[in-house]
């Protein structure tokens, strides 16, 4: 019988190093599975890459698996291979230097999204059922967006990082992608801790300057999806979610990550002498610039940026808003263009980024065939919560 894993990668999804496999346990909640690993999260006795070939020649076999990792492989998943990730995970187009940008099976004219492309790739292009991906600016809910899944940014700290590569610790989270909720949140009890009792999700907010950021295309296209969450809630109260601008918002995020990206990875960088894409090396050639700032403003802006989201958000509160701007990039798109189309998209992602809440990202809407996503932000910690009411929305929504 052929192997799972042995399968003609239609896509471009899967790393050169990354065609392996690694068979489930016989029986489990996810038995009869499959799934795909972004190669930023260590298999034992298979190098990670992180996106770059240096990488991939300056390092050694890991000497453990992920704790995601076992926790699906004990749940009866099949692991069917590593994906591509953007280069040390520093972008959100998805279009790698060196191994090339895997196909958006949902809008093949346009980008996946990264840095975790090759995940939402397979997933989108059918070739596993499931895939871990990392978020730290939006790596997993902009593709999941692009690629009309559903993906989760973790709550930060709640998940264990052990055997992923370090690239912005204090937003470093993993996630992941699948095709419908029910699977979606399957993956999250078998992957995310217990949680407490808590009172039920009952508020809604909808950030009207997160929707401002969207190309109105978009934001008419998300609107009955909007109107179907309102419903679940009785209504949303609308906010400004950012007191002094998103892209203030922004700003400290970009400035943040920069100076925590030189100190991980700088010394390697300087060291290794890395071939990176045009755009890869202008950020961290960024990074190395900030690395020798003093970034206290940004931490002070940061501590007031998290307080504000989740006195907002409180205990019982959902906020929502577009993932992205817009649909994916078409592949053709260059230069500025694809730049502002990036800021935008990090105005919207910073929020969950910087408070450390889980967001998932829901596929609700196409604009000229091309998937776009509404986003949810719960309390930190509620990530169960927020897949099941993925799964309540899918079925109110399918009747």
């Amino acid at each position: 019988m052929t192997p799972p894993w042995e399968f003609a990668d239609t896509a471009g999804a899967f790393c050169p190093h990354g065609r392996f496999g690694i068979a489930g346990a016989a029986t489990g909640p996810l038995a009869g599975r499959t799934f795909a690993v972004k190669d930023f999260i260590d298999i034992a006795g298979h190098v990670t890459g992180a996106g770059n070939p240096r990488w991939l020649e300056t390092h050694g076999p890991a000497t453990a698996t992920a704790p995601c990792v076992t926790a699906l492989l004990e749940a009866g998943a099949t692991m069917v291979g590593k994906t591509i990730s953007d280069e040390l995970a520093y972008s959100l187009n998805g279009d790698n230097f060196h191994y090339g940008t895997p196909l958006n099976a949902a809008a093949p004219d346009r980008v996946p999204g990264g840095s975790s492309s090759g995940s939402a790739s397979a997933v989108s292009a059918r070739l596993c059922d499931l895939a871990l991906g990392t978020d730290s600016g939006g790596s997993v809910r902009v593709p999941a967006s692009y690629c009309g899944l559903y993906g989760i940014r973790t709550t930060h700290g709640l998940m264990p990082l052990d055997g992923v590569v370090p690239f912005m610790p204090s937003l470093d989270v993993l996630g992941w992608f699948a095709r419908d909720a029910r699977l979606f949140a399957e993956a999250g009890a078998v992957l995310l801790p217990p949680a407490p009792a808590r009172p039920p999700l009952a508020r809604l907010m909808r950030g009207l300057d997160a929707e401002a950021e969207a190309d109105e295309a978009a934001r008419a296209a998300l609107a009955p999806a909007i109107a179907a969450v309102e419903r679940r809630f009785g209504g949303a109260a609308p906010v400004t979610i950012a007191d002094d601008g998103l892209e203030s918002w922004r700003v400290q995020f970009r400035l943040l990550s920069a100076n925590e990206t030189w100190s991980v990875l700088g010394p390697w960088i300087e060291e290794a002498k890395p071939v990176f894409g045009p755009a890869i090396g202008e950020r961290f050639a960024f990074a190395k610039e900030m690395s020798g700032q003093d970034v206290t403003p940004a931490r002070e802006a940061r501590a007031r940026i998290t307080r504000r989201v989740r006195d907002m958000v409180g205990l019982d509160g959902v906020l929502c808003l577009p993932t992205a701007p817009g649909p994916a990039p078409l592949l053709t798109a260059t230069g500025a263009a694809v730049e502002s189309f990036r800021q935008r998209a990090q105005r919207l992602t910073c929020i969950a980024g910087l408070s450390g809440q889980p967001q998932i990202n829901i596929p609700a809407a196409t604009v000229d065939g091309a998937p776009i996503g509404l986003a949810l932000i719960g309390p930190p910690g509620r990530d169960l919560d927020l897949l099941a009411l993925a799964v309540t929305l899918e079925q109110t929504t399918a009747a």
